[in-house]
């Protein structure tokens, strides 16, 4: 899937349930300004993946681990594109302005 956005945030959502093996449900949440862990905005989309995922595969793309949630933040973005490959990865590529910081 390809979609515009200006940052997106990947984590693994929270299950009341133990985990089975080594798949994890997981989300992808897009909006429309940098930083939104940072503010009280809520995404203008988010996709999820509830199974067959255990490991997320960025290509090219400069990122941001956040310790607090454990969640990937990728900002100035024109647009991100990810799919599940089948095999248990998501696949994360896009075009991103990058930041001179």
């Amino acid at each position: 899937m390809k979609v515009k956005t200006k940052s997106a945030i990947i984590g693994k959502m929270k299950k009341k349930e133990e985990y089975d093996g080594m798949d994890r449900p997981i989300f992808v949440s897009l909006f429309d300004i940098n930083d939104p862990h940072k503010t009280d905005k809520a995404p203008k989309k988010r996709y999820d993946f509830k199974e067959g995922i255990h490991k997320i595969i960025l290509k090219g793309l400069e990122v941001d681990y956040l310790l607090v949630g454990h969640d990937i933040l990728i900002n100035n973005l024109e647009e991100l594109e990810f799919f599940d490959d089948k095999n248990g990865h998501l696949i994360v590529t896009g075009k991103q302005k990058l930041s001179n910081s």
